[in-house]
């Protein structure tokens, strides 16, 4: 270990609720973050560790690679959606029993909603875990200026504790070291390891299409490249001493999950005494935050998946529905053709089925899809609208959701937060009636009607988050139990 190595690790003597943990951030997007990040995580799982993963904010794309290299399902901690109270809990919870836990950061390190504040950034979720950071630089033509570039990370927010540094995209061996000498002179914290240039390193563009290619283990080769060079370069058994520096977390006060309340997944009663609400679940839909299905759970519901992709039916007996995001687009020929599947949702909403439904979901409720080839699908049309795909990205970012209406999970005028994301546009029927719609959304582009709301069924774009309103949950589940009855 260097001099500078043992000044920047000093452990907590207390042995109590520690979780060793580190923050993968960047100095900004593209600077290398989720490469380090997956060769972290693949050589500590590949040397016998188990390795919990994260991701700050509410991308579902990254924690798909994380689960793919580590075997282990990751987790969001978003501290705009989400409380945080809520963001330690969920760290807390997800981590228990893991050697170490890899968190990769969004954007660049002081980047999220607020350009004035940490909010939603990387920076926060570091702080709202006390966890050390590990800094990813690009460090392409520049020598001593990588310094600086550190310097400036360090000052901005006094509270938060970057431990080291790993450079990315060095030229040679000699650039490293260069590079290595002038930080560690003028910022006092260990530049741990780097990467040299390498175009077939680069993770490939995070379209849409690229889970499934996931899912079919297609990076399994890239995964396995980046562990390699971070074994070569990185020093990780003082990595792994910086993550387990981090200080013991507590449980707030009043936790938003109840061990007591909340039954192991896949449990199921003898009585029926528990709603049970169908979770589409494949490579067609699997854009769901852990929490929401465990928040429906200790609410009293009991979770029964299935797949459309599979020619699966909606399970008779269920008396909900929850349809999430994904990729239609991609199986949109299978999705049409497993007719048997549609005509459940047809049937579902003439019973007034409690049915919600997001992004991807809500595409296959609309009349028909039009896929990025132009070919037309038809879907379960019990929304009277087409959806059709697109090369340019139709929308991104956080939102606030207020129901303009009652709906199955909302009161008139209350409030969810949730975020969206899709390529896809919805082309809604004009009427002489006023349209449905679902929520009044606020973002960076202000407020739009969007989504569709009837009876017991709710469908919109927004990826909401349950943990932003909890009682939305309980809500959802009573009107399960209620048309159980």
């Amino acid at each position: 270990m260097t001099d500078v190595m043992k000044q920047a690790v000093q452990p907590d003597p207390s042995a109590a609720a520690r979780r060793s943990r580190i923050v993968v951030a960047g100095t900004g997007s593209g600077a290398g973050k989720t490469t380090v990040t997956l060769g972290l995580m693949k050589a500590f799982a590949d040397s016998g560790l188990r390795v919990q993963g994260f991701k700050c904010g509410p991308d579902y794309i990254d924690p798909t690679y994380h689960t793919a290299a580590t075997g282990t399902p990751s987790r969001n901690l978003d501290s705009w959606m989400t409380s945080a109270d809520t963001v330690r809990e969920t760290f807390i919870r997800a981590s228990e029993g893991a050697d170490i836990s890899v968190i990769e950061g969004v954007m660049g390190l002081y980047d999220g909603k607020d350009p004035l504040s940490n909010t939603g950034s990387t920076a926060e979720i570091a702080m709202l875990t006390d966890s050390p950071v590990l800094l990813v630089v690009d460090v392409r033509s520049m020598a001593r200026s990588a310094a600086a570039i550190v310097l400036g990370f360090q000052r901005l927010e006094p509270k938060l504790r970057i431990v080291g540094v790993i450079v990315n995209r060095c030229g040679s061996q000699g650039h490293y070291s260069i590079v290595k000498k002038a930080i560690e002179q003028e910022c006092g914290i260990p530049v741990l390891g780097w990467l040299k240039r390498d175009d077939g390193l680069d993770i490939p563009e995070r379209h849409l299409g690229l889970v499934p290619a996931v899912e079919r283990g297609e990076l399994e080769p890239l995964f396995q490249r980046a562990a390699e060079l971070i074994r070569a370069g990185t020093d990780l058994e003082a990595l792994r001493a910086l993550a387990d520096s981090a200080p013991p977390l507590s449980l707030p006060a009043q936790p938003l999950f109840a061990p007591d309340r909340l039954p192991a997944e896949g449990t199921q009663t003898a009585t029926g005494e528990r709603p049970v609400i169908a979770v589409a679940k494949d490579a067609a839909f699997n854009f769901y935050y852990p929490e929401n299905l465990d928040l429906l759970r200790q609410s009293g519901a009991e979770i029964a998946y299935f797949s459309p992709l599979a020619g699966e039916r909606v399970p008779e007996h269920a008396s909900g529905l929850y349809l999430g995001g994904g990729f239609p687009e991609e199986f949109a020929a299978a999705i049409a053709a497993n007719t048997g599947f549609l005509e459940d949702i047809r049937n579902a909403v003439r019973r007034d089925m409690p049915i919600f439904a997001e992004c991807g979901g809500y595409m296959v409720l609309a009349r028909t899809l039009t896929d990025r080839a132009g070919s037309v699908h038809r879907m379960a049309g019990v929304i009277p609208s087409d959806v059709r795909m697109q090369e340019k990205r139709a929308a991104l970012g956080y939102r606030e959701a207020t129901a303009l209406q009652d709906c199955l999970l909302l009161e008139a005028g209350e409030t969810i937060r949730g975020h969206e994301f899709h390529y896809s546009v919805m082309a809604y029927d004009e009427s002489p009636t006023p349209y449905p719609y679902a929520y009044q959304t606020k973002g960076m582009r202000g407020l739009q009607s969007e989504g569709y709301a009837q009876g017991n069924l709710l469908a919109a774009y927004t990826h909401i988050h349950l943990a932003s309103l909890s009682k939305a949950a309980a809500r959802w589940v009573e009107k399960c139990r209620a048309y159980g009855r």
